[in-house]
């Protein structure tokens, strides 16, 4: 018998798959997803925490791929290499589930279908793996002598889909409207396209595109019959329009319509992480995001912080009278209490809401005395039900703040008065939160 000198098939095949290079790279933290989340704001939040850690400045270095970056700084002598890589929300999933990716930066949810997919390492939808980072909010921009000051957002569809292609069909004078919009790269026109075209109304094809949302703004202030979209940051000197949904009054976006998630084109931007397998590193840095004064970067990056401040809101002629009495000697904080499940089972973000109102009182030496928490409901069978199911959630946020030691706050439903959204949109369920004026 002679022996051969060919190397054994499976003994190749092990040589192979040790000769791979690891999905992770030379980075000690990868970022992937969202360009809304990517472009600015989650730099800035890893700026923010590599200078709390490192002993020296953070570089940005230049990479060979657009929409990608590197932040590096060096901690006790050894070099910290993290890249954030901004090419969509999807792409963010699938780089977090074949294990290139420490985080998922995500404007959405994590889908049912990506939950299942990654099921048997963690819970997307727990405590451990979702964070809320921050509260996204679209300005519709027209010109300042623009006699329409709001509109609804199926009209706002109409229009940039261009069924609707005249100001005088909305009130306006008889001229064609001309759409201002940001270009396909914009995470700006990611949250437009989602919040108000959905898959239904494509985008129309006279529309201008801008790679800038203070361009866009500024030419729409110069355009009598032109109306647009931005970031928040970004109004200038153009008029900001009013926006409603169903039978809910409009509201402008500001800090309290915008961080309460009661504006109609505000979303949740997140960062999702595989739970327990979550490297301490990434792990430090969603702290850090959450933290006070990462939050404060969120204000700085132009998005909206979910730091509470407490405001005196302008209460139209819709809020019926028994209201304005209930609150005349409070201001509300600009945070919501929302739910996942049911109809009292808190969120997410809720649990994390619950440590920021404690802090907001710690901060401004304030008790559970001085806090009022009012429920509200989505139309029911009859005001009966509405009322008792406003009631059981504002309790349930009240048992909530009793375990995190704000203990007996005040508590009362109103119904189904007062919806923010249409009929059957979650978030006309909510608790909102009002502390008594000084």
């Amino acid at each position: 018998m002679t022996v051969s000198n060919r190397i054994p098939l499976f003994l190749i095949l092990v040589c192979s798959v040790l000769a791979v290079p690891a999905l992770s790279s030379a980075h000690e933290l990868e970022i992937h997803g969202s360009n809304t989340v990517g472009a600015a704001l989650a730099p800035s939040l890893v700026k923010g925490y590599l200078e709390q850690s490192s002993n020296g400045p953070v570089m940005r270095q230049p990479t060979t791929r657009e929409n990608e970056q590197v932040l590096v700084a060096h901690q006790q002598g050894n070099k910290l290499s993290v890249l954030v890589a901004a090419h969509g929300s999807s792409t963010g999933f699938r780089t977090l589930a074949n294990g290139r990716a420490d985080i998922w930066a995500s404007s959405r949810p994590a889908r049912a279908s990506e939950v299942e997919q990654v099921s048997d390492r963690a819970d997307l939808t727990g405590l451990s793996s979702e964070h809320v980072i921050a509260i996204d909010g679209l300005a519709i921009l027209v010109h300042q002598s623009n006699p329409v000051s709001q509109m609804s957002i199926d009209t706002l569809r109409k229009v940039f889909s261009g069924e609707i292609r005249n100001w005088s069909e909305l009130g306006g004078s008889d001229n064609p409207i001309r759409l201002y919009a940001r270009d396909e790269r914009s995470g700006t026109w990611d949250t437009f396209k989602t919040l108000v075209l959905n898959k239904s109304a494509p985008l129309h094809a006279s529309a201008l595109r801008y790679e800038s949302n203070d361009l866009l703004s500024d030419d729409v202030s110069r355009d009598p019959y032109s109306i647009g979209f931005t970031g928040l940051a970004s109004v200038r000197n153009s008029k900001l329009l009013a926006i409603s949904e169903g039978n809910a009054p409009a509201l402008k976006p500001n800090q309290l319509t915008v961080a309460s998630e009661d504006y109609p084109l505000s979303r949740r931007l997140f960062m999702y992480t595989l739970g327990e397998q979550t490297p301490e590193l990434a792990k430090g840095l969603i702290e850090y995001a959450l933290s006070s004064e990462g939050q404060a970067r969120v204000a700085s990056s132009g998005f909206v912080s979910q730091n509470p401040i407490a405001v005196k809101p302008e209460l139209d002629t819709s809020v019926p009278e028994s209201f304005k009495r209930l609150t005349r000697s409070y201001q509300r904080l600009t945070v919501n209490f929302r739910f996942s499940e049911g109809r009292t089972k808190l969120d997410n973000k809720a649990h994390r809401d619950l440590l920021r109102v404690k802090h907001f009182l710690q901060q401004h030496n304030r008790s559970a005395d001085d806090l009022l928490l009012i429920g509200f409901a989505d139309a029911q069978s009859d005001e009966l039900r509405a009322q008792m199911i406003s009631e059981l959630r504002a309790l349930s946020v009240r048992r909530a703040l009793n375990h995190v030691g704000v203990r007996y706050v005040s508590y009362t439903g109103y119904g189904d008065y007062m919806p923010v959204g249409g009929s059957g949109n979650q978030r006309n369920g909510r608790v909102e939160v009002w502390i008594k004026s000084r």
